[in-house]
């Protein structure tokens, strides 16, 4: 009796011992993809005039689905973030203008996704040195003319060297429709930078830009027409220059692309800038470098 009690026993806790070394099991419940998934996104001041937007590079990215736990969004430009919300304004920083393909993945249980992607074209304005703004502007509204007091305030050489070897116009030796011209740089409460120019009539143009303004002749004054205000798209310089010689920051001037005498070019360097004085370089229509330098008035 006590041998057959004793081995009854050992059976039982043997069996308690196997069922304690048994794995507890878990479930996930229903595995259920997210479904009607759709993903908006809004280019901050957007409209007819700026189809890409005001240039904050600011989008607002709205992602609804049922079923979803949570949102992975990747904006195009190598970013990648866990939205849970699906709503998120994310920032776009590379300068100009740039179309985005933005890919969301709505994630349900168990890690199963759904997946669309939606495109956005976005434009990034060029953020400005704060000294440069506040020169050029006044952070609001600032009048130049030519600097005809000054040498170099025209001139010309090859694109190759930036200094006017070939030619440097001394103080007031130009032509007069040269020296009354008032240009105005302004700026908005966005930071877009407007150029206005008053030509009291008449522009100078060189001879072999003539043709670009609707005339024919040799340098001389001509009736060209400003074009009213006009919003200047700035961006990193694209010539060979170095931060020696240049501020290596271009601006370029819509329509028929004049700023202080008509050379044929729209995009200027900036050499150098200070409150006082701006120096800038276009290349012409003939291919040559010219200069050029405006005094605040």
């Amino acid at each position: 009796m006590k041998k057959s009690y004793f081995l009854s026993l050992m059976v039982s806790a043997a069996m308690l011992a196997m069922m304690g070394c048994e794995k507890e099991e878990y479930t996930f419940g229903a595995i259920t993809a997210p479904k009607d998934l759709t993903v908006t996104a809004v280019v901050e001041g957007a409209n007819a005039a700026n189809p890409d937007g005001n240039g904050s590079g600011n989008v607002s990215i709205t992602s609804t689905s049922s079923n979803a736990l949570t949102y992975r969004i990747e904006f195009g430009d190598g970013t990648t973030a866990m939205v849970p919300s699906g709503n998120i304004v994310y920032k776009y920083k590379t300068p100009g203008t740039q179309e985005y393909t933005i890919t969301v993945s709505a994630v349900g249980t168990g890690g199963v996704q759904t997946v669309t992607s939606k495109k956005a074209r976005v434009f990034v304005r060029f953020e400005l040195p704060v000294d440069i703004v506040t020169s050029l502007t006044n952070n609001s509204s600032k009048k130049w003319a030519t600097a005809n007091d000054v040498d170099g305030h025209f001139g010309v050489s090859a694109t190759d060297v930036f200094v006017p070897l070939w030619y440097s116009a001394t103080p007031n030796s130009r032509e007069a429709c040269a020296y009354d011209d008032v240009i105005t740089f302004s700026k908005d409460a966005n930071g877009n930078i407007f150029l206005e120019i008053d030509s009291k009539g008449q522009m100078f143009s060189i001879g072999a830009a003539t043709g670009v303004y609707g005339f024919s002749g040799p340098d001389g004054c001509y009736n060209i027409n400003t074009g009213g205000k006009k919003s200047l798209k700035f961006f990193e310089s694209t010539s060979s220059s170095t931060s020696a010689v240049s501020r290596r920051i271009d601006f370029e001037v819509p329509g028929n692309g004049i700023l202080n005498f008509g050379t044929g070019g729209k995009a200027y360097e900036i050499l150098s800038i200070t409150p006082t004085l701006l120096h800038v370089r276009s290349i012409g229509a003939d291919g040559n470098a010219w200069y050029m330098k405006l005094k605040s008035i």
